[in-house]
């Protein structure tokens, strides 16, 4: 089982700042207490790094709708952050990596829950079209409209980033 979790480590913890915008060891611990309750429950059929991801992923989520979340996060996901950060933009001054996941992430999850899980699968958790269609069971036609659509919407709301206001 160490082994297993050993060999997860790195991907969970990427998960974890994928979705929260930074690491949290109260997240990975969560998610490796989850795994060995849950192992009994895993199927052989399925890869252990896919089950994992999809335990971390869950999590993540849980703690993003969470109230401690909310009443106690600083980087509150709303539309007057990127407000801010488009009318502070200067091209000159080119965000940091991490200022920019944190602004795209933010946008991310101001996007409509269906748009926002679609996209969350597919870019950040390398989902493929038919992996989201089973998953959220839904045809691949619709999956892809939703994704398309999320791209849309993203693209003109962080056109900022590119310098093209």
């Amino acid at each position: 089982m160490k082994d297993l979790i050993t060999k997860n480590h790195y991907k969970i913890q990427s998960i974890i700042k994928k979705f929260t915008g930074n690491y949290s060891e109260d997240i990975e611990q969560e998610v490796y207490i989850k795994i060995v309750k849950n192992i009994s429950k895993y199927q052989e059929r399925n890869k252990f790094s896919q089950w994992v991801s999809t335990i971390t992923a869950n999590i993540c989520r849980d703690y993003l709708k969470s109230s401690f979340f909310k009443n106690n996060s600083n980087t509150v996901f709303d539309n007057e952050l990127l407000n801010n950060a488009k009318s502070n933009f200067q091209p000159e001054i080119a965000y940091s990596q991490k200022e920019r996941q944190k602004i795209i992430l933010k946008a991310v999850y101001t996007l409509p829950a269906k748009m926002r899980e679609a996209i969350i699968l597919y870019e950040f958790e390398d989902y493929s079209y038919e992996q989201i269609s089973k998953k959220l069971n839904v045809p691949i036609g619709t999956v892809k409209s939703r994704i398309n659509q999320a791209r849309k919407i993203l693209q003109k709301s962080l056109q900022f980033l590119i310098g093209d206001e």
